[in-house]
């Protein structure tokens, strides 16, 4: 018997309209503007495959955002379907408290065998935030059992992000948009913006890169090494506009924190797995062996919540200290979940099995080229990337301009995007992108001409202004 499947409006479920209403009276997004949060109409998304999105309408767009930075393998998977179903039949959860399964151990070792250096050692988390606030609570446990009560300080950097829990929302750099939430302060100093973009007109990238390393060195000084724990640092800080430290910078900072006894925290949630075409870019890409790795997002293609803080076995062995039965006691009822692992080990076998962290490498520089090519337009003050990670920075970003302004120009590509089929993030004057991995060269072809046709609209849009 075949099965018909009727509009929405003909069958048992909501409309589309009552859907929407339900949304806007019922579901508090993140990042929602409180002074509207009631009145924001949010894009319903039905149903994807590879690139794309399709929304109620049947509307077709490419996803350039990749979701949120994470369906590294493109959707609508069967393989991951199937892997998921089979666990959920098998078993779909146990405490990881008092038990274990194959599937967290098989992604704990195999977590162990991709990461660099001796880190050895997975503890599973229900995402990024939570695996961020395990690196820097396992720090704080090292340096107590250390008897340095005081070494709890964490340097982290302006436009950097790390989460929305407390402790990753602690450390992450402060922006111009208002918030109401409490951070806490005592824990965190901030070192001043890395973009080399926003360097002054005369000074070289390597001047620049000089002075971005004498912030962290004199940060030091002022605060005391004894009294700073970590440091933390995205390989790229992708939130904050993709932005690429100097070269050399990652090595020279890493070797400062070696030097003054500072955990090196490497927050590779967004670049593990392959976004930079590796499996972890601190070492690959940027000469590095952290202390601790934070991931998730590409663990599992966005298919299912799953994150990971990956503790070297040097911090392991400093965290044992002389007292008897000391727990450490950070966990989440779902950490080690077995759906999700076994969610994550399928992803990983496809990125394997159909080479897709060889098929980055290749696609990368055609991808970066056609990102450069956007410097054309006079309204793109900067167009930078790296892997599959891209960022157009619009003008106007001279100093002093309004927030207002900068947004208006970020929400008009936004939308002369959306128009044409690509979805982008919008970040203040900025968009983001970072495509699923498995996009071809004739999708980038697609995307970027679309982005460009929009790039022409806004741009005439702000010349008759």
């Amino acid at each position: 018997m075949t099965m018909t499947t009727l509009p929405r409006n003909l069958s048992n479920e909501p409309s589309a309209e009552t859907l929407n209403e339900w949304d806007r009276n019922h579901q508090l997004h993140p990042w929602a503007a409180m002074d509207a949060w009631q009145e924001s109409d949010y894009q319903p998304i039905e149903r994807a495959e590879g690139i794309y999105l399709w929304d109620a309408s049947g509307k077709r767009y490419i996803d350039g955002p990749g979701g949120m930075w994470c369906v590294q393998i493109g959707y609508g998977r069967k393989e991951m379907a199937t892997a998921i179903a089979d666990q959920v039949l098998r078993l779909p959860y146990t405490s990881p408290w008092t038990t274990t399964t194959d599937p967290s151990t098989l992604l704990a070792k195999k977590i162990a065998d991709l990461a660099p250096g001796d880190l050895n050692n997975v503890f599973f988390t229900t995402g990024g935030s939570t695996a961020v606030d395990t690196a820097i609570r396992t720090m704080h446990f090292m340096n107590n059992a250390l008897g340095r009560p005081d070494k709890k300080i964490v340097i982290a950097r302006e436009k950097g992000y790390h989460g929305s829990t407390y402790l990753a929302s602690t450390v992450t750099g402060k922006e111009r948009d208002k918030s109401r939430f409490d951070v806490e302060d005592r824990l965190v100093r901030f070192l001043p913006d890395v973009n080399p973009y926003n360097r002054p007109e005369a000074m070289s990238v390597a001047d620049w890169c000089d002075a971005k390393v004498a912030d962290l060195e004199n940060l030091i000084a002022e605060v005391g090494p004894e009294n700073i724990g970590a440091f933390i640092a995205e390989p790229i800080l992708c939130s904050g506009g993709v932005i690429i430290p100097p070269e050399g910078y990652h090595k020279r900072t890493h070797d400062i924190c070696k030097a003054h006894d500072i955990l090196y925290i490497s927050d590779e949630v967004v670049t593990a797995f392959g976004r930079l075409g590796h499996w972890f870019a601190s070492e690959d890409v940027f000469g590095i062996v952290p202390d601790i790795i934070t991931c998730a997002k590409g663990l599992t293609s966005g298919y299912l919540p799953l994150g990971a803080c990956i503790i070297s076995d040097a911090v392991m062995q400093r965290m044992t200290g002389p007292d008897e039965n000391v727990l450490f006691s950070n966990g989440y009822t779902y950490s080690a979940h077995p759906v999700c692992c076994a969610a994550a080990l399928k992803n990983i076998e496809i990125l394997e099995q159909e080479r897709i962290l060889e098929h980055v490498r290749e696609i990368t520089p055609y991808f970066q080229s056609r990102l450069q090519a956007l410097h054309k337009f006079p309204i793109v003050g900067d167009a930078r990337g790296m892997g599959l990670l891209a960022c157009i920075q619009g003008r106007p970003d001279t100093p002093g301009t309004s927030l207002a302004a900068e947004r208006k120009l970020g929400e008009l590509l936004d939308i002369a995007c959306e128009k044409r089929g690509l979805l982008v993030r919008p970040l203040i004057n900025m968009a983001v992108f970072s495509p699923p991995l498995v996009v071809t060269r004739a999708q980038v072809d697609e995307m970027f001409d679309l982005l460009e046709d929009a790039l022409e609209e806004v741009t005439a849009q702000m010349a008759g202004e």
